[in-house]
């Protein structure tokens, strides 16, 4: 996508999401609305991770979980202001995909994704487990609405436009990094390490770089979330929602910034029209991955465009 296309497509965006709320007279559409903009932050990030650098994550609600008890705990039980308790929740993740990057980064393909699932497992059971500091099994609440320069998002519609600012700057951020030499560099080990190695990419820093921005990415819509919510608990950052996130970049397209808007719309709204085969929810995402996989190996959003230019052609 050109520049001038992509600058016009995010201001056509920002058009519709400033005026959406116009037309929406349900509190419960805003809510609906303001968790496709922190999963789309979420797919943002993983599809770097994923769909430009080629490194498969299973662990991506782990940092998503982290930013959210962070900033929760913080403000909660220390008094901190939600603002610091963000950022602090922001360092805290990117220390922590650091330790877990270095050595996780030198592993490729499944031995990757394993090594991923296994942390993300064990951070499902320490947020359980630390019930002194995170209440466990049953959730930590009384997390604060957010505040800043003593300005409260305390209604759906202001914590709606907080979230959609934040999801429109991050989507400009990403799509930065891709048009530049970094992108280039990615798409570089994506294609073939050893190729990109020869040319003089330093493949594991491009590789940790990027691991850790996407869980940057996965600490602020945590922190947003935690104080959107006001409540969280660890199932909803366990392996079944990093299976949900992979999902969203594989339906919306790996390596396609576009597309994740899409795929975080598709599988936020999804459950809606699942809740009568609740239990088996994981089961109709492993069925949509498979399905998708192998009709739509580009995903969902490139993979139609496509075929519609190839009949075009044809």
């Amino acid at each position: 996508m050109s520049s001038r296309i992509h600058i016009t497509a995010v201001l056509v965006l920002s058009g519709v999401m400033l005026c959406l709320p116009l037309l929406l007279n349900n509190d419960y559409y805003l809510s609906v609305l303001i968790i496709i903009g922190l999963n789309t932050i979420l797919a943002l990030g993983l599809n770097l991770l994923m769909g430009y650098a080629g490194q498969i994550s299973l662990g991506h609600a782990a940092f998503f979980g982290l930013g959210a008890y962070t900033s929760g705990i913080l403000t909660t039980s220390y008094g901190v202001h939600p603002i610091a308790a963000l950022v602090i929740a922001l360092g805290v993740v990117g220390i922590v995909a650091l330790v877990v990057g270095v050595p996780s980064l030198r592993l490729k393909g499944y031995f990757l994704a394993m090594a991923t699932l296994g942390f993300g497992i064990i951070v499902n059971i320490l947020f359980k487990e630390m019930s002194f500091i995170t209440q466990g099994p049953s959730g930590f609440r009384g997390i604060p609405e957010l505040s800043a320069f003593g300005f409260v998002f305390d209604t759906d519609l202001k914590y709606y436009y907080l979230v959609w600012a934040s999801t429109i700057v991050i989507l400009m951020l990403s799509a930065n990094i891709i048009n530049s030499r970094i992108g280039r560099a990615l798409r570089a080990i994506h294609t073939s390490e050893a190729a990109a190695g020869s040319l003089g990419v330093n493949i594991q820093s491009y590789k940790l770089a990027i691991f850790i921005l996407s869980a940057l990415y996965a600490s602020l819509a945590g922190s947003l979330y935690a104080h959107f919510i006001g409540f969280i608990s660890p199932s909803s950052f366990g392996f079944h929602f990093s299976i949900v996130l992979v999902t969203m970049v594989v339906v919306g397209g790996m390596a396609s910034i576009w597309g994740a808007i899409f795929g975080a719309s598709v599988l936020t709204l999804l459950p809606e029209f699942l809740m009568a085969l609740e239990d088996y929810e994981i089961v109709v995402y492993g069925l949509i991955l498979m399905l998708i996989m192998i009709f739509l190996p580009e995903g969902l959003t490139r993979g139609v465009i496509e075929r519609i230019k190839g009949r075009r052609v044809g």
